[in-house]
């Protein structure tokens, strides 16, 4: 099954998702294409360095979002896409790619889903929202992706406790390597060998 990773920053989870795919855990999956939204994106560079195509595709560049849709799922099938997995991706896919791709994308989020998900959700807001409510124990959360933000069916979820000094940085980096790194490539094996 042939693997798109959509990302828009750092790549730290696509980073995860090519080392398992070393160690041969995604397989019968293997990550054949990487998309961008934006062209700086070090992504990029972890996915060059892995010998994986790449690709920009930037919504600002299209006369509105049913253009960007349509390049996007053009992009996806003509490549033979059978799975996308969205590593930090910013963007929110338009309805004909969620129904042509049901049950075919999956998202991690740095939260216990449904707590602190949503719209605007995302990045160190996460983190910060889950350091002043108080809680204990946060996480992270790999779900299938509908029209709703962070809305789709759980996947895998992990938990992570909160500590006394941790700063949104610090949480968000804990979350990242104990959480998001460990059950986004467990979860995207476990779709393409059909185990969900």
């Amino acid at each position: 099954m042939n693997i798109a990773v959509l990302v828009s920053g750092g790549g730290t989870n696509l980073q995860a998702l090519i080392d398992a795919q070393s160690r041969g855990e995604l397989s019968p999956g293997r990550i054949t294409l990487v998309i961008s939204s934006k062209p700086d994106a070090y992504a990029l560079e972890r996915a060059a360095a892995a010998n994986i195509k790449t690709m920009v595709l930037r919504p600002r560049d299209f006369t509105d979002n049913c253009a960007f849709d349509q390049a996007m799922l053009c992009n996806l099938t003509s490549r033979g896409i059978g799975l996308v997995a969205l590593g930090g991706y910013l963007s929110m896919l338009g309805r004909g790619i969620i129904k042509q791709y049901e049950r075919k994308i999956l998202n991690v989020h740095p939260s216990l889903l449904p707590s602190f998900g949503g719209k605007g959700f995302y990045g160190l807001r996460v983190h910060r929202a889950v350091l002043e409510s108080g809680v204990k124990v946060s996480g992270a959360t790999v779900h299938f992706v509908n029209e709703i933000y962070d809305g789709g069916e759980i996947i895998l979820q992990k938990a992570v406790d909160v500590l006394p000094g941790d700063t949104p940085e610090i949480l968000q980096r804990r979350v990242m390597q104990e959480a998001e790194q460990v059950i986004f490539p467990k979860a995207v094996g476990m779709v393409c060998r059909g185990e969900v």
